[in-house]
């Protein structure tokens, strides 16, 4: 995704070092993790869960904005 920019890696790996701090859990998110959320939502799972926001964000929505 950071290719086409022309950085380097070591200016990639600051990035998305930097990218792990404003995450309550101190971690970047896989994809995995979203997935999972938007499959138990599509699942019958879910069936009485309406107009809710799930946030999947590590935490960062309850977290200070930088």
């Amino acid at each position: 995704m950071l290719d086409p920019l022309g950085l380097t890696e070591e200016q990639i790996a600051q990035m998305m070092e930097y990218a792990k701090s404003p995450h309550a859990l101190g971690r970047e998110g896989k994809v995995a993790e979203v997935a999972k959320t938007i499959a138990f939502l599509a699942s019958s799972d879910a069936s009485f869960i309406t107009g809710a926001q799930v946030p999947v964000d590590g935490g960062r929505h309850a977290m200070c904005p930088r």
